[in-house]
Order: structure tokens, then C-alpha cells, then sequence
């Protein structure tokens, strides 16, 4: 899945956004994109979970 993450602009972002993410999934293979401000995830965890772990971060994500 991908998201849209406005928060996520520099590499140190990106990597909390990546350490949140394989927080509840240590399994999971993410590419983070600050740049593009986007995480592409492939994981087992559902969407509504990674939203909630990355709001709870503070980075507040949309489904792209």
C-alpha cells in the first residue's frame, strides 16, 4: 500500500516513519520517499493500524 505522509520531509522523518511502521511489524519492507512525502508499505498489518501508529508519531498519514 502507499501513503501520503505531508510530515515526512527529511531522511531523519522518514526513518521514524519506518522504525513506527516496523514497530507493529518488524517483518515489514518499507520505502520511504520524503521527497515525494510518501511511504510505500508491504505488510500483513492492516491500513487502519498504520495510520493510527504513524498518527501516534506524529505523522499524520492519508491512503494515496
Amino acid at each position: 500500500m502507499e501513503l501520503k505522509i505531508e510530515g515526512m520531509t527529511c531522511g531523519g522523518c522518514a526513518r521514524s516513519v519506518t522504525k513506527a511502521i516496523q514497530s507493529v511489524d518488524p517483518n515489514a519492507k518499507v520505502e520511504a520517499n520524503p521527497d515525494a512525502r510518501a511511504v510505500k508499505v508491504v505488510t500483513s498489518v492492516g491500513e487502519d493500524t498504520l495510520l493510527r501508529v504513524l498518527e501516534q508519531a506524529g505523522y499524520p498519514a492519508t491512503t494515496s
